[in-house]
């Protein structure tokens, strides 16, 4: 094959996608204007407080926090 006929396939298929991932964009920004897009919180709960004396306790992964990251 000739090297423009590779490079003129490879070049329509990027612009291919791009134009495939700017309609999938437009389509998640009308769902936010809309409001239809509920974020999901990700990973350990936040650690609530029953109550109003106590002092939150920070989730396992935040209590050895300066150790490993060679603290003073």
């Amino acid at each position: 094959m000739n090297q423009n006929v590779v490079i003129a396939i490879v070049l329509g298929a990027l612009v291919l996608i791009a134009a495939v991932e700017a309609y999938q964009l437009m389509g998640i920004k009308n769902k936010i204007v809309a409001g239809g897009v509920q974020v999901a919180a990700a990973g350990a709960p936040a650690a609530q407080v029953a109550g109003g004396g106590g002092s939150p306790t920070l989730p396992t992964s935040l209590q050895n926090l300066p150790s490993m990251v060679g603290g003073c």
